[in-house]
């Protein structure tokens, strides 16, 4: 990036610019608080389901409770059975397996639940039109509580909770499924009179709002802000021992966000989603720190499988397309969603990371990169493929291996049809920022609008003409760099994680950088933290 891109693209910005660009994220409705949430019965069918399941309590009726696999689903699985067991009633859950099952409640799950009087899912549902018909034939009647978008045909059910049911009242659009399950239990907890403190409960749903990538604004942000002061004060064995493992005191969203909901999601990745769900039911603190070992022994599991798949596909980038698409013979069909995302920030262009599942077709995830709508792009695909669903930003798909490069093809034209421009502009950046404005009243500041995440992002700057004056080698095997940095005299500290690349003392550079506070030997100072180079 040369000298005149990076002030076109990003002017100048002073302190009270800053200031005012944060407070336009909150402009329609300012800082929500917990008295702020909109009361359940707003729901569609809320009232409906509430009153089933309280009929099933009151007349013993088996109920089972149907989640999913990701954060979201284990949490949301975890708010109703630790709501269930405090009022003492006894529910029977199941998180479908991702490798034998299939997701959410498909017609592979039926033959465990036809015993039941009462099904309820949570965090899926919306789109089983088949499961839903054999529920009704074996007379298990059906509540759905989702928060996916709607297919054209509706599953049939006795009560169907989802916010973008364009009948739904529910103010908000985007919010996740163990929210919506939260306001069950709200619901549930005011019609049986059973005075379970729900509020104890939001700290496990700021976990799934931070995890499932939700925008931290309206009540998403007031239930994450009060969700991690209850976390840190939670007497919940599983919080207790995240807290132990990571050695801190106490959370913040970026701790959920990079350390706790990549643990979490590792069960259903590597092996099976119920160890997640078992560890956050933990009832004690010795069996929670047991169960949390066998997690972080499926992260590194993880984390060294993606590391090798990536390190494959990689390799076999066709860098002229606009749209990368990479296949493989035995990938792990749970980390090629990771995968994707990674190969399409190496180059800077979505991706497509496809694996030969047991059917003998391919099965995989796309990640998209800048502007691009990935899920409109691959919408034009629909012919050749399987399956196929998603959002914007991620998809999933399968197809046939013999339409793999029509496939590739036609996606490269239908990006072209689009006319994306190249010329990317990060919107995290607010501007270009000189050294002499970074200081402790700034960071003051910065914090006034935490927690930062999905649609209220970590504010980013970036400063031309940065001269390196001194740099060094860390972690275990010198991937990341610590750096002495100058601009027109001003002196900064600055980290770079994970990286190959060698720097010179005297070396001009031109980068984005966070800011934070680092805290060493009693020390508190500055820190600027590096995400890339130019």
């Amino acid at each position: 990036m040369n000298q005149t891109s990076v002030d076109e693209r990003y002017p100048s910005i002073s302190f009270k610019e800053i200031e005012e660009k944060l407070q336009t994220r909150f402009s329609k409705e300012g800082f929500l608080s917990l008295a702020n949430l909109p009361n359940p019965s707003i729901f569609k069918d809320m009232d409906r389901a509430t009153e089933r399941i309280v009929k099933a309590i009151n007349n013993q009726e088996k109920i089972v409770l149907i989640g999913d696999y990701d954060v979201d689903g284990v949490v949301s699985t975890t708010l109703i059975k630790l709501f269930f067991d405090e009022i003492g009633v006894e529910l029977e859950w199941i998180i479908p397996n991702r490798f034998s099952d299939g997701y959410g409640l498909s017609a592979n799950i039926i033959p465990r639940i036809v015993d039941y009087d009462l099904a309820i899912t949570v965090d899926n549902g919306i789109a089983a039109v088949e499961a839903a018909a054999l529920c009704r034939e074996h007379n298990v009647e059906l509540i759905i509580t989702d928060h996916h978008l709607l297919p054209e045909v509706l599953p049939e059910a006795y009560a169907i909770v989802d916010q973008k049911q364009e009948d739904c009242t529910f103010p908000y659009d985007e919010v996740c499924g163990a929210q919506i399950a939260w306001y069950l239990i709200a619901s549930l907890n005011r019609v049986l009179s059973s005075l379970v403190d729900t509020k104890s409960y939001i700290g496990l749903v700021a976990i799934a709002i931070i995890a499932d990538m939700m925008p931290l604004q309206h009540i998403n942000r007031a239930m994450v802000t009060a969700g991690l002061k209850l976390l840190n004060r939670s007497e919940l064995p599983a919080i207790k021992a995240f807290l132990e493992r990571l050695d801190k005191k106490s959370l913040n969203a970026e701790d959920i966000g990079f350390q706790i909901a990549p643990i979490l999601n590792s069960a259903g990745r590597m092996d099976d989603a119920k160890y997640a769900a078992q560890f956050l039911m933990s009832r004690n603190i010795y069996d929670a720190r047991v169960r949390l070992e066998r997690l972080v022994d499926f992260n590194n599991e993880r984390k060294s499988t993606e590391q090798k798949i990536t390190d494959e596909a990689l390799g076999k980038v066709n860098v002229d397309d606009k749209v990368i698409v990479v296949d493989g013979e035995d990938w792990h069909e749970g980390v090629v969603g990771i995968v994707a995302a990674r190969v399409g920030r190496a180059y800077e262009k979505p991706a497509i990371v496809l694996t030969k599942s047991e059917q003998g077709d391919l099965k995989g995830s796309g990640r998209s990169f800048h502007v691009c709508n990935l899920f409109k792009v691959t919408s034009g695909c629909k012919h050749l493929l399987n399956k196929f669903g998603g959002h914007d930003a991620a998809i999933g798909l399968s197809l046939p291996i013999e339409n793999l490069e029509l496939f590739k093809s036609t996606l490269q034209r239908n990006y072209l049809a689009e006319n994306y421009t190249e010329d990317y502009v990060d919107p995290d950046i607010l501007g270009t920022l000189p050294f002499s404005e970074i200081s402790f009243e700034l960071i003051e500041m910065l914090k006034r609008y935490e927690p930062y995440g999905q649609g209220n992002s970590r504010p980013k700057f970036i400063t031309s003409n940065v001269i390196i004056e001194d740099v060094n080698n860390m972690g275990k095997e010198d991937e990341h760099r610590r750096f002495t940095l100058s601009h027109n005299g001003i002196v900064q500290q600055a980290v770079l994680f994970k990286t190959k690349e060698v720097f010179e003392i005297g070396q001009n550079i031109t980068r984005p950088y966070g800011i934070n506070e680092n805290y060493f030997n009693n020390r508190v100072t500055l820190q600027l933290m590096i995400e890339k180079i130019f």
